[in-house]
């Protein structure tokens, strides 16, 4: 954010990124760091996700950010035993002294990504600083909350992005330079990723890093259920507290790009069958006999001329497009920009979920998000329901809406690289 020129530069805030004492596992303690870490809370995906990881280690970080037990309270209460009992069996322990965390990942493939983790000053949204461009649910915000007030702990980072000034500025230097040194952990995690971390303590180095953010404001580009829930426990607690800070990864895109996915839909109790019978004459259809990845493709060429979707769950994929002009008038709202109505999200949840199928967005008994599309296949086959598979809005787009203070529907977009869960907590208390 620049406020050079503007009469309120001298009171405005940009972003505070605060060093922390992180907790990180004991590679003593613990089988691998790879057995320990997980893909944040929402994006566990597969059929046997859970349980899969849960498996991998007994102190695998799903048994904080995802608990399993009969009530939503016996599940926090679970989660706020585990983590005091990993700390007190140093399973998990405090770094000595408070930094920012330089956090690196690579494919082997030629994608690399490097930033920042730190404790974010929780902004107000008329403040600018901090800009989503997805609406929350609120069962999972009220979720996620009940679940930091257990433990009095961000268990996970949630990935935001800027835009730097380029490879002399002062963050890009201090991120560079760390990254040269022998890190704090290195591990290669089942996905293919290489996960290293650093810290960053000299306060030199930790000044001029805030110094360069407070001209800057942040996209948020994974985690807008957790900054929702950083907000509601910012205004729970008096400031100054611990809470008016929440746990992020800052990733400048001006020299780390993200790739931009789709998030898909299952959709319970509606039969693919009976999804496209409502489609009757409203949208073209038309049955794909071909793999995932050609139907994949067959929905980009789609999607870049107008609206478009892939149904499945019946053992084909179905090519929705082409929707009655009549139909969009009919169900998409005219007070947002045209960028906006015609997103395929808009799309989906006012004409297709809202008008068409009838369908609540905001209920899990009749709806899930789910970022994997062969896993939303799997789901919809196996349980008789219809996933909905999405093309991927270009970044471009969300961040010209949120700069307008414009969100899309829920779930419309997946950042990536994501975080990796469980490398470096953050405890309210220590």
């Amino acid at each position: 954010m620049n406020t050079a020129g503007h009469p309120e530069a001298t009171t405005r805030r940009g972003l505070e990124l605060t060093p922390f004492r992180g907790l990180r596992y004991d590679p003593d303690r613990v089988g691998s760091l790879a057995a320990v870490t997980s893909p944040p809370y929402d994006v566990v995906v597969r059929p046997d996700g859970l349980h899969h990881l849960q498996s991998a280690d007994p102190h695998n970080i799903v048994r904080l950010i995802l608990p399993e037990a009969a009530t939503p309270t016996a599940r926090n209460a679970q989660a706020a035993d585990t983590l005091h009992r990993w700390l007190t069996d140093g399973v998990l322990t405090p770094d000595p002294e408070p930094g920012l965390y330089v956090y690196e990942q690579h494919d082997g493939n030629g994608m690399l990504q490097r930033g920042l983790i730190g404790a974010l000053r929780v902004s107000d949204p008329a403040e600018g600083v901090v800009l989503p461009h997805e609406d929350v649910m609120p069962h999972i915000v009220a979720d996620r909350a009940a679940l930091m007030r257990a433990t009095s702990a961000n268990l996970e980072p949630l990935l935001l992005t800027y835009r730097g000034n380029g490879p002399a500025a002062a963050t890009t230097e201090v991120v560079e330079r760390t990254a040269e040194k022998p890190p704090l952990l290195a591990t290669t995690t089942e996905d293919g990723f290489s996960h290293r971390l650093w810290s960053v303590t000299d306060p030199g180095d930790v000044a001029r890093i805030q110094s360069d953010l407070a001209h800057h404001q942040a996209l948020i580009a994974d985690g807008h259920h957790r900054w929702a829930t950083y907000c509601l426990l910012r205004a729970e607690h008096p400031s100054p507290s611990p809470w008016d800070y929440g746990l992020v990864l800052l990733v400048d895109t001006a020299r780390y790009p993200l790739r931009v996915r789709a998030i898909h839909r299952l959709l319970h109790g509606l039969p693919v069958a009976d999804a496209l019978a409502a489609l009757d004459g409203r949208f073209r259809v038309r049955r794909l006999d071909a793999p995932l990845t050609e139907a994949l493709a067959a929905l980009g060429d789609a999607a870049a001329a107008g609206n478009a979707f892939l149904l499945a769950g019946d053992g084909a994929f179905h090519l929705v497009d082409r929707p009655d002009p009549d139909l969009l008038s009919r169900t998409v709202p005219t007070d947002r920009p045209t960028a906006w109505r015609t997103l395929d999200a808009t799309v989906l949840h006012a004409t297709l979920l809202a008008h068409v199928w009838h369908i609540p967005e905001d209920s899990p008994a009749h709806i899930a998000y789910i970022h994997d599309a062969s896993a939303t296949v799997t789901k919809a086959e196996r349980d008789g329901g219809t996933a909905v598979l999405m093309h991927p809005v270009r970044e471009e787009v969300v961040r010209d809406l949120a700069r307008h203070g414009v969100t899309m529907p829920r779930k419309s977009t997946s950042f990536g690289p994501k975080p990796a869960s469980g490398l470096v907590l953050r405890a309210l208390d220590i």
